[in-house]
């Protein structure tokens, strides 16, 4: 399990509950639930860090606490 934060909310526009990890600048997903949005996530995570890797971009460690967003 990835330790990034996740942050899910409904989007009335998609009809789906969005999920992005603001750690992970454009990582974001969606499904018709929250748990899939959040399996999604889980699966979007592995994606932007094998992609970083693969072309040698840094990976953000986890923060491991709640983000401040304003």
């Amino acid at each position: 399990m990835n330790k990034y934060e996740i942050i899910i909310c409904w989007s009335k526009e998609d009809d789906a509950f969005v999920a992005e990890v603001p750690e992970l600048p454009g990582c974001a997903a969606h499904g018709p639930t929250q748990e899939a949005a959040l399996a999604n996530a889980q699966n979007a995570i592995r994606h932007w860090i094998n992609t970083a890797k693969e072309f040698g971009d840094s990976v953000p460690e986890p923060k491991g606490r709640r983000l401040i967003l304003a």
